[in-house]
Formats: C-alpha cells, structure tokens, sequence
C-alpha cells in the first residue's frame, strides 16, 4: 500500500512555520515513515505534482506568482491546511493593504534604495492590489493558526491527517489550549 502524499508550500511569509514544522525533531522521522514528502522548500523538486493528499501553505496570497501557485496547489490536493495566521488571516503580508502596492514599491524600491533604485519589472512576481488569506482565494480544508503554529500543533494536525481524521482545531491559537 502506497503512503500518503505529503507537501508544503511557501508563500508570503517569514519561513516561521516551516521553521516550526522542522522542529518537530525526531517525530519528523515517524512522519517520513508515514507519508512521503513530495514538495517543499525543504526538498529539491521544482514542480507541484499531481495527486498530493495533505498540502500545508504558508503564507498569504500577496502576488500573481503566489495566486498562481495557490490555484495550482488547490487543483492538485485533497486536503489543503492553512498553516500559520499569515496563511489563516494575512496577518503580516496583509499589513501593506492600506498602503497600496505602489507607495509600497516606491518606499521599498526606490527611497530606502542606495543603489540600483528603480521598481524591478522582471524577477519580482507583480503584486496583488491587497495580501490575501488562502481561503479568500481558494477552499481549505484545515486551519492551522499561530505565528507561528507549535511544532506540537503541526504535528497533532498530521497526525491527525494521515490516521485519515479531520483534526478539530477551532478555538486553538496554540497546542493544548
């Protein structure tokens, strides 16, 4: 019997939550043994694959780049978990929503720049006119929030998840509340 398949994505935000996901230390190797890992920023393959039956994001939805993705994501996973309050609420990400992206480029790019200063057209994924949550732009199944979740929180969640249950995590801000 094949293990379940397992993937992460980053989107707006630190890598707090991944950070969290990594301390999970040694219960890590337990979920190795239970699913297999199929995409991360933790591992080395460049294309979202089909079929992924948990999808952890991270991250608010704040650039084409990102909507794109996030659609791609959705389209591929069975169960797609919010993880962190950027991805839950876009908390941080979200803060630049009454500034706009153009003040915010001309501060980032040009007034704080002392080199190069000019708002870049190639490499920077064009943003969206405000930093979204996830399931303001697609369905999602979980929501995992903190800033960043407990290593116990994602671990409870997967655990959850691969045993084939829907983890209750309404009400929770962090593991064992």
């Amino acid at each position: 019997m094949s293990k379940p398949r397992l993937a992460t994505v980053w989107l707006d935000g630190c890598s707090g939550c991944h950070m969290s996901l990594l301390d999970m230390d040694e219960r890590l190797l337990e979920i190795a043994e239970r699913a297999d890992l199929v995409y991360s920023p933790l591992v080395d393959t460049k294309e979202f694959p089909p079929a992924v039956d948990v999808t952890l994001v991270e991250g608010a939805v704040s650039s084409e780049d990102d909507l794109r993705r996030i659609h791609e994501v959705r389209a591929r996973t069975k169960t797609l978990v919010s993880l962190g309050d950027c991805a839950v609420t876009s908390n941080v990400p979200g803060m630049r929503n009454p500034i706009g992206e153009a003040p915010l480029l001309q501060r980032a790019y040009v007034e704080n720049a002392t080199i190069n200063q000019g708002i870049p057209s190639v490499v920077v994924p064009r943003l969206l006119r405000r930093s979204r949550p996830v399931h303001s732009v697609v369905a999602v199944d979980v929501f995992l929030p903190g800033c960043p979740p407990s290593a116990d929180l994602i671990y409870f969640v997967l655990d959850e998840l691969l045993a084939g249950r829907t983890p209750d995590t309404a009400g929770i801000t962090h593991f064992g509340a």
